[in-house]
C-alpha cells in the first residue's frame, strides 16, 4: 500500500475531505507531503506568512495565543482527520494564531503554491474550501453566543459532546477525549477550578470518568441534558 493510497483511506473518515470529487482528492494528495512534529514543536506562529493547508493523520495540534503578559488562549485541538489553514488561502493574510504539535504529531501539509495553483487553474474547486471554513465559522458563532448565554456547566456539556462527535466532522463519537482538565479550561475560558468542580461532579453523577489527560464520556444523555440549560 503506497503512502498516497494510505492517506487517503485515512482522510475518508472525515466529512469535508469524503465529500470531495475524487479529482479534487487526487489533486491535494498528489500536493502533499508528509510532516512530523515532536511534542511541543511549533508548526507556525502568529504572524508568519502562509504556508499552506494542513492535514492532521495523527496526534493534534494546539491552535491558540499568548498574551504579552504570558497567558494563554487555547481555541481548540485541531486533531485526525481535520483539515486547518485554509483561511490564508482566502486572504493571503499572515497566519492569526501560533500551532503546536500537542504530542507526537503527523500531518500533511500542501504547500500554499500549490493550493493556489490548483484553485486559478479550477476556479470551482473555491466553493469546497469555503465550505471547509463556513463550517468552523459557525462553531465559532455558537461559541461566541455561548459564552454570554450560558452558564459554565452548560458550556463544558456541550464542549464535551462536541469534541466527542469530532466536531461534525466524523462519523459516530468517541467515548475517549484526549485532553486535560485545563486544556478543557482554556477552552471555554473557565477558571480550572471552576472547570475541575463541573468534571468532578458529573463524574460523581456517572456521567463521565476523568483520567490522566482524558475524560471519558460514560452517559451522553445526561450530558445533552445538561447542554440544554
Amino acid at each position: 500500500m503506497n503512502d498516497t493510497h494510505a492517506w487517503r483511506e485515512q482522510l475518508q473518515h472525515g466529512h469535508w475531505f469524503r465529500q470531495l470529487s475524487p479529482a479534487l482528492q487526487d489533486r491535494l494528495l498528489e500536493a502533499a507531503r508528509p510532516l512530523v512534529l515532536a511534542a511541543g514543536e511549533r508548526l507556525f506562529q502568529r504572524g508568519d506568512a502562509p504556508c499552506g493547508l494542513y492535514a492532521v493523520l495523527s496526534g493534534a495540534i494546539r491552535i491558540g495565543a499568548l498574551s504579552a503578559d504570558g497567558k494563554e488562549a487555547l481555541l481548540t485541538l485541531v486533531e485526525a482527520p481535520h483539515w486547518f489553514g485554509e483561511i490564508c488561502l482566502f486572504d493571503g493574510q499572515p497566519r492569526t494564531h501560533d500551532a503546536y504539535a500537542e504530542g507526537a504529531t503527523r500531518l500533511l501539509r500542501v504547500p500554499q503554491a500549490s493550493v493556489q495553483a490548483l484553485l486559478d487553474e479550477q476556479p470551482r474547486y473555491w466553493r469546497e474550501f469555503a465550505l471547509l471554513m463556513s463550517h468552523k465559522l459557525r462553531l465559532a458563532f455558537v461559541a461566541l453566543e455561548q459564552q454570554s448565554l450560558m452558564g459554565a456547566a452548560p458550556r463544558v456539556a456541550f464542549r464535551l459532546l462536541q469534541m466527542a462527535a469530532g466536531y461534525g466532522e466524523v462519523d459516530g463519537p468517541r467515548r475517549v477525549l484526549h485532553l486535560s482538565q485545563e486544556q478543557l479550561a482554556l477552552m471555554l475560558s473557565l477558571s480550572r477550578q471552576t472547570t475541575n468542580q463541573i468534571l468532578k461532579n458529573l463524574q460523581q453523577e456517572g456521567a463521565l470518568r476523568l483520567g490522566y489527560g482524558e475524560i471519558e464520556i460514560v452517559d451522553s444523555a445526561r450530558l445533552e441534558q445538561l447542554a440544554k440549560g
